[in-house]
């Protein structure tokens, strides 16, 4: 049996609605996203899970609690799965940033595994701090099935190294809706990806939610 690393995106905020960037500030989730979060516990409780590993933010700790709750299973909350920083742009529209943060934009844009945004982290460091916990996650459970509880940026940057996706363009060939769930399976030729971005456990009304 192998390894089976499900990566599930926390439940719709309200930056997640609105498309703010949202990195180190902290927000609920709506009760739309509370509702993500119930539908994914409800329909996966029947994978024996090893392990839950979870960003420590609200957001991804909510969206976790359902499944560990019916499953009496506890929480590895791990900093390095933690969203991008976006630094001055935290809170910010689109708009905003493009108008104020002009230059800085452009070449987050254009580069963004070596640009970060205005004050924030780049690509790379995020990779840096979130693949020890994917290292740290292959040496403990060789086989099984171990969950991740993170966000966007950081799910889709694990990908694309995983995948052999050039980091610089993790923006561009990955989408990773609110409350999505991905799979990696690590078999003898490395990991193969075997989910993307499912919704399929929760409603057609939540899954209609624009904007996540």
């Amino acid at each position: 049996m192998s390894l089976k690393l499900y990566l599930l995106r926390h439940g719709e905020t309200i930056y997640s609605r609105t498309g703010g960037y949202c990195g180190d500030i902290d927000p609920d989730l709506t009760n739309e996203g509370q509702q993500m979060a119930d539908a994914f516990g409800l329909a996966h409780r029947a994978i024996a899970w090893e392990a839950v590993f979870v960003s420590p933010m609200k957001r991804t700790i909510a969206t976790a609690t359902p499944l560990c709750d019916a499953m009496q299973l506890g929480m590895e909350l791990r900093d390095g799965l933690k969203e991008l920083s976006y630094g001055k742009w935290e809170g910010q529209s689109n708009q905003f940033v493009k108008e104020h943060y002009h230059n800085d934009y452009h070449r987050w844009l254009t580069e963004p595994a070596w640009y970060p945004p205005t004050g924030g982290e780049t690509a790379m460091q995020l990779a840096s701090r979130a693949l020890l916990v994917v290292a740290e996650i292959q040496k403990k459970y060789p086989s099984g099935n171990v969950l991740i509880v993170s966000h966007k940026a950081t799910i889709r940057v694990i990908l694309c190294n995983l995948l052999g996706i050039d980091l610089g363009r993790y923006r561009d060939r990955l989408d990773i809706p609110a409350a999505s769930l991905s799979m990696i399976q690590f078999g003898v030729y490395g990991p193969m990806l075997k989910v993307l971005g499912d919704r399929s456990f929760m409603s057609d009304d939540l899954r209609s939610l624009a904007g996540t």
